[in-house]
């Protein structure tokens, strides 16, 4: 009451931003007549105009009436499509950084045009980000001739390393892409024109369709290779995410990771799941729906020790230090994750499930052995755990955009997490025509069997009317219940699920037919409208001939002759009348048959009827023993209407019971928001790191000097030594220790190398001669090797030390999220905890990465051959001496390792040269500090000796 009377005096702040964007359409508006008046070539040439007047110091706003005037008449042209005013609104809310709420089927790829090709003009890359392989591809074919025209190049990235170019004089031939305009104008392009291309190439035009993982990944794998010329990316500058809330929002609970081989495990994955099994649900062990959190009881944790034969699950140290975790992953397995529901098992695998969209996720995998418990749950083979290689949110990364926009039907529930989370606001775009959905009051039923049964009845009531119906289901269990249903009544329908995803758009497409019934799992076949009577072109000569038969015979009875061939109508007339058919009879029915978590999922479900004025009808069917309702006081509601012998039959309609049932989704939704919430917070420690990491690793693929920084870090170490081992009074210096330490350092150790040689000495004097030698050595080695050689060596070790400490940080860093929720027991606050023990484990990561690379540097050099100038062979170093076949076989072996991201990265790595790395010399010491042999300690000296005498002679 309150909020609708300040609405109001104040106003709505939506009206007040579509007011202010008016004046912007209507300057577009006024340029629309000179538009038409230019000949192709003029309209075209536009597009130079613009970047040039940008380059010149011109605002991108103030082209930007003209731009989007530009784009429209192209449109016009090219496509037959002719931008609308609300449009115009939509590509303006873009362009500024906004959300763009548009209802289903008013043209948001159409929109994009505007906002791509106006920010294009600067010279930066556009991305237009959408949820799958076939939008991205679909779009890139729809609207790259409308891009091409205006002289810009449009790009494709598709899944397993596909990527293309849109050009429009490559045909392949064999495929068909159906789509649909704003104006309900239908087309059919045969054949496409995406040439094959690199991914460099497609990532180097103006505009690229892509899958927000396609994008994510890459940019985690341009941080593996090896050679600036793999990577592919060129820059985060602004992207346009269609069905921005699936992705943004859905999507982000589940971070990117690219992961390889981890350390194999011999945990006896079936022996857990056996036990939990074993173990009942409240007696054994308490469950959190909400938080999918598993805490066993005393009674259970007393069962699970005797099942295990162990005194107690929670020995702090020692090989059972992980069985409370392996009990409670079997237990989640066996007990809270359901087959169907968050996964599939296929082909002896286990496939998840999107639980916000229902299909497939290829290659995914849970992580922390939850994924093993399920295969062992499942009796399928269970695969080693890995090791994570790159990870980061999808939070994390589109926040990297310096600008960042999107397009939904469903945003406005959200807007608060877009504008914490992303700094997004969100303006609702009218629509073009007059709404006519209908949306009815949900009917809630005793139990979900009489909920099935009404559900079916009424489908079949629907269908009898000839109405298209489309059925919404949580999961893929579900749709089978209703199928069956509807196979026992006779009833016609097609299910569409994560198990048939590949065809969802066609069958999304068709599921407007006049009594047709579609089944489809949450939001599959998302970014496709339905059209009511069907996808035009699948209305076949065929179909127009058999649809004409009634109406010749008609003819005939009336003494009428048909004409000559009776020729079939003309299928688009045929469609036409099955169109106006459906309208006339209400619309599309959407029946949903259980409420989402998110209010947002059950708008979209809404939406998909009722597109552009047509009309369309939407109701719930619920039952009190719906997991939504259960887990918010279901039994009290249930217990409430047995107490009024209510018929189990008869549906409740009471706008209490149904404003409970949203107040619970708003509570699911809070829990979530703080999920997802809590996944930012904690990978913006990790974002922190990861940034520096990638820095510094840039820097090194890139060919930076680090020959000053390398000096810097084995000069400390040096010091290091020095501190430790020769603390104090000259006389209880450890010297044996000292020089064990700092031959770690050098192959060749020609100063301090005896107690005599530091009798005397000081240790700022030792300090320094130790320095001064460190860059007398470097001195040597870059006369002998050369600069190239020598910051190949460099940049090698750098990779391969910095990779492998960064991945054994990941998992550290996962392991301790994992673990750090203890942290509250004790009133501490878990993020503050796992920010300092974070900062800690980096900055000791970071000196083990300065101290393994100043050990390693001087023990390897390139394998070139030998140099034969005077200069050359006048200069009879240590660091020319052959090397013994012992400590140059342990060099190899270390230099030999590709870097843990370079092998990660295989598919798109390069090559970086032929020069290889070999040893230096033999060392007085292997590289490990391994002290050396009597026979080559012998050897040494006998060239050291020989040295001497010739420096004497001299």
């Amino acid at each position: 009451m309150i909020g609708k009377l300040l609405g109001k005096l104040v106003g709505d702040p939506n009206e007040k931003q579509l007011k202010l964007l008016q004046p912007i359409v209507d300057d577009i508006n006024a340029h629309e007549d000179s538009m038409r008046g230019l000949m192709d070539d003029d309209l075209a040439a536009l597009t130079y105009e613009f970047k040039s007047r940008i380059n010149s110091g011109e605002a991108i706003d103030d082209i930007l009436p003209e731009a989007f005037a530009a784009v429209r008449e192209a449109s016009s042209r090219v496509l037959g499509m002719r931008h609308f005013d609300v449009q115009m609104i939509g590509g303006v809310t873009l362009h500024e950084g906004k959300i763009a709420e548009m209802r289903t089927g008013e043209g948001k790829t159409l929109v994009a045009t505007l906002a791509a090709y106006l920010n294009a003009l600067s010279g930066n890359p556009v991305h237009v980000v959408t949820v799958n392989d076939y939008l991205a591809k679909r779009d890139a074919e729809w609207m790259g001739p409308v891009y091409q025209f205006m002289g810009l190049s449009v790009g494709c990235l598709q899944q397993n390393n596909q990527s293309f170019v849109f050009d429009e004089n490559y045909q392949e031939e064999g495929e068909t892409t159906e789509r649909e305009d704003a104006s309900a104008k239908f087309a059919t392009v045969v054949g496409t024109h995406l040439r094959p291309s690199s991914k460099v190439d497609a990532y180097a035009c103006d505009i690229l369709y892509a899958t927000n993982n396609e994008l994510g990944f890459d940019y985690l794998r341009d941080h593996m290779v090896g050679s600036p010329e793999d990577r592919v990316q060129n820059g985060l500058f602004y992207g346009i995410v269609d069905e921005v809330d699936n992705i943004l929002i859905d999507e982000a609970r589940t971070p990117l990771l690219i992961s390889g081989p981890g350390i194999e495990t011999d945990r006896n994955y079936s022996r857990f799941a056996s036990i939990a099994t074993r173990l009942k649900p409240e007696t054994d062990f308490e469950v959190d729906l909400k938080r999918r959190n598993i805490s066993l009881t005393e009674v259970g944790s007393e069962k699970a020790e005797r099942m295990l034969g162990v005194d107690t699950l929670y020995s702090e140290s020692g090989e059972d230090h992980e069985l409370p975790h392996l009990v409670e992953n079997a237990i989640r397995a066996e007990h809270v994750y359901a087959r169907d529901r968050e996964y599939v098992v296929r082909d002896g695998e286990i496939i998840l499930v999107d639980e916000f969209t229902g299909r497939l996720m290829e290659g995914r995998r849970f992580s922390d052995g939850l994924h093993q418990a399920l295969e062992a749950k499942e009796r399928v083979q269970v695969r080693a755990e890995s090791a994570t290689y790159a990870t980061i949110t999808l939070q994390n990364y589109f926040r990297m955009y310096k600008k960042l926009s999107g397009m939904t039907g469903t945003a406005v529930t959200e807007a608060e997490e877009f504008s914490k989370i992303y700094g997004l606001d969100v303006l609702e775009i009218p629509t073009n025509q007059e709404d006519k959905r209908v949306d009815h009051q949900d009917f809630i039923y005793m139990t979900e069997e009489a909920k099935w049964k009404a559900a079916a009845a009424k489908i079949e009531d629907l269908t009898k009317q000839g109405r298209p119906v489309l059925v919404g289901t949580t999961t893929i269990e579900k749709s089978q219940i209703i199928a069956n249903l509807l196979k026992k009544r006779n009833i016609n329908h097609r299910v569409l699920n994560a198990k048939e995803h590949e065809s969802e758009s066609h069958v999304i497409a068709e599921a407007g037919i006049p009594g047709g019934v579609t089944v489809a799992t949450n939001m599959a076949g998302r970014g496709t409208d339905i059209i009511l009577g069907g996808n035009p072109e699948s209305v076949t000569a065929e179909t127009a001939k058999s649809s004409s038969f009634p109406r010749r015979r008609e003819s005939k009875r009336n003494g009428r002759q048909s004409d000559n061939g009776h020729e079939p109508e003309d299928p688009m007339q045929v469609w036409q009348q099955q169109h106006d058919g459906v309208v006339d009879k209400g619309g599309l029915f959407v029946l949903g048959t259980e409420r989402h978590e998110s209010r947002r999922i059950d708008n979209q479900l809404r939406g998909r009827c009722a597109r552009q004025g047509d009309p369309g009808e939407t109701q719930f069917f619920l039952s009190v023993e719906d997991e939504l309702v259960r887990r918010f006081g279901g039994d009290r509601i249930k217990g409430t209407l047995e107490m009024f012998k209510w018929d189990e039959d008869v549906p409740v309609e009471n706008s209490v019971l149904v404003k409970s049932v949203e107040n619970a989704q708003q509570k699911v939704e809070g829990i979530n928001f703080e999920i997802r919430k809590q996944l930012v917070d904690y990978d913006d420690v990790a974002n922190t790191q990861r940034d520096v990491i990638y820095k510094l690793r840039d820097r090194i693929v890139d060919g930076g000097d680090f020959r000053e920084e390398i000096a810097d870090y084995i000069k400390t170490a040096l010091t290091r030594a020095v501190e430790i081992f020769l603390e104090g009074d000259a006389t209880i210096w450890d010297t044996q220790g000292f020089q064990r330490e700092i031959r770690r350092y050098f192959p060749i150790l020609e100063i301090l190398t005896s107690e005599d040689d530091l009798i005397g000495k000081s240790q700022p004097e030792i300090e320094k001669e130790l320095h001064d030698y460190v860059d007398t050595v470097y001195a040597q080695r870059e006369l002998l090797f050369g600069d190239e050689n020598l910051q190949m060596i460099e940049h090698s070790v750098l990779l391969r030390v910095l990779d492998r400490h960064w991945v054994g940080h990941l998992t550290r860093m996962e392991n301790m999220r994992q673990s750090i929720g203890l942290q509250a027991i004790g009133q501490r606050d878990p993020l503050v905890q796992y920010r300092t023990m974070s900062y800690q484990m980096f900055n000791e990561m970071n000196d083990e990465i300065r101290n393994e690379v100043a050990r390693t540097i001087f023990h390897l050099a390139p394998n070139i051959p030998q140099p034969t100038s005077q200069l050359a062979s006048s200069r009879s170093t240590p660091l020319k001496s052959d090397a013994l076949a012992a400590a140059q076989r342990i060099a190899l072996a270390q230099a030999g390792q590709q870097t843990i991201m370079s092998s990660a990265n295989q598919p798109r790595q390069g090559t970086g040269g032929n020069t290889t790395i070999a040893t230096v010399d033999a060392p007085t010491h292997a590289a490990d500090g391994r002290r050396l042999s009597r026979r080559e300690r012998r050897a040494i000296e006998r060239r050291n000796k020989k040295k001497q005498r010739s420096k004497a002679a001299r």
